[in-house]
């Protein structure tokens, strides 16, 4: 007997395929799909045993390739220096609490977290979507990740965020010693950025030779993905010659990394998420600020040219410096540059799935996957920003465990607890 079956759904599975108007899940007790199709093709129901969704839609959980649990820019550079440690980590933890309410079954944390994290999430101590970590992020002294102020004390808390290393022999071991902290991936700096205080997205970090080192590095140790922070334009082009598995940004992409990234079939995570809701001025050191707003329309440009031209896109919202818990809103941004729903869907689910190496088991609805779905209010092909907001988002499952049924569908006389999100001093309020 199966464990979980839905009937009476809108299935839109992830691959891209059509929806299936009246489509049944079915789920076994390991949490494994069984099947997922038409109800004229499903096997044999017992009406009193399953649960009918009325026609509602049914997705498979979104996999958000570039957040940082680790911090919330709402609360400013100083939050971190000026709190407790336990505070800072309950923090990080209501922060995937509450991206796992917005829709968010597995996550890719690209820099401020430990492994400890993913660990307490795999033996259920702390609630929110699988996680794949970087750890620490590799850059040049002055680049990216640094953050030293020019009295050489660090700017804020972020001692433990990045590796410094300034030749192809200090990058191998910094690279060595991310791997034995249990890094899933490596993130390194080929450009600068907007929020560090010495460079900007124009600015070079790590060279093609530097890159090729680490590529080597990982290769030995089983062949781990490599994820370049990338902004500028020749940055992305030495990071894509280097040979790294994503740019992440990619503000200043050109026609000629977008043909080398399909040659080598490169992912491109842009993080629109930043340009489009990530820039307060109330909270930003005013160096970020501007650079926000001087590259925002150049950014919108060039990633609407490389979805005209096809690139290869997996959904990530650099949350942590946008907000947390409204990962989804990255789709309708995604769609506002020239996407059609199916395929911001597809980025958010399928594709990003591939990134991370996981989709064998998530990314599509598909038997012998995971059953990682979710329930939406709307429907997405025609309301692709309504899936943005997590209210909208009824019901969240991971391996066949509903985790989030605000609607009561599963429990009709004892709906969940509705979905709360983080002030600015990273207190969590319904």
């Amino acid at each position: 007997m199966p464990a979980l079956t839905l009937t009476g759904v809108r299935i839109i599975d992830g691959s891209g395929r059509a929806p299936i108007a009246d489509g049944v899940l079915v789920v076994d007790k390991a949490g494994i799909i069984v099947f997922a199709g038409p109800a004229a093709e499903a096997p044999a129901v017992n009406p009193a045993e399953a649960v009918d969704l009325a026609g509602r839609t049914l997705l498979p959980g979104f996999i958000d390739s570039h957040v940082h649990f680790g911090m919330a820019s709402a609360n400013g550079p100083f939050h971190a220096v000026k709190s407790d440690p336990a505070l800072i980590a309950f923090e990080a933890a209501e922060r995937m609490r509450i991206t796992l309410d917005a829709g968010v079954t597995t996550a890719r944390d690209l820099g401020g977290i430990s492994a400890g994290y993913r660990a307490a999430i795999d033996r259920g101590l702390i609630t929110g979507p699988r996680l794949k970590v970087a750890v620490k992020v590799i850059s040049h002294t002055g680049g990216h990740a640094d953050y030293h102020l020019d009295g050489g004390e660090l700017h804020t808390h972020l001692e433990g965020w990045g590796e410094l290393a300034d030749s192809v022999d200090e990058i191998r071991r910094a690279a060595r010693r991310i791997i034995r902290s249990g890094a899933d991936v490596i993130k390194i700096c080929t450009t600068g950025g907007m929020g560090s205080p010495h460079d900007s997205p124009d600015d070079e970090g790590l060279r093609i030779d530097e890159v090729r080192a680490i590529v080597d590095e990982l290769e030995r140790h089983g062949g781990k993905p490599l994820a370049a922070h990338a902004q500028g334009t020749a940055g992305i082009h030495a990071a894509v010659l280097g040979g790294v598995t994503s740019i992440e940004h990619g503000y200043g992409i050109d026609d000629e990394a977008i043909d080398m990234m399909g040659e080598r079939g490169t992912f491109l995570v842009p993080t629109l998420s930043t340009v489009y809701s990530g820039i307060n001025r109330a909270t930003m050191e005013p160096y970020h600020y501007e650079k926000k707003m001087r590259w925002s329309g150049i950014t919108k440009t060039n990633i609407a040219h490389a979805i005209e031209r096809g690139a290869r896109f997996a959904m990530g919202t650099d949350s942590g410096v946008g907000a947390h818990g409204q990962n989804l809103r990255e789709l309708g941004y995604m769609v506002d540059l020239g996407m059609s729903p199916g395929e911001a869907i597809v980025a958010g689910t399928a594709t990003a799935a591939q990134l991370l190496g996981v989709s064998d088991t998530v990314g599509t609805l598909t038997a012998g996957k995971l059953a990682d779905f979710i329930v939406s209010a709307v429907d997405p092909l025609t309301n692709i920003t309504g899936l943005g907001d997590p209210d909208n988002v009824l019901v969240v499952a991971t391996g066949g465990k509903i985790v989030k049924d605000t609607a009561g569908l599963f429990s009709p006389s004892r709906p969940s607890t509705p979905t709360r999100t983080l002030t600015r001093t990273g207190e969590a309020t319904r």
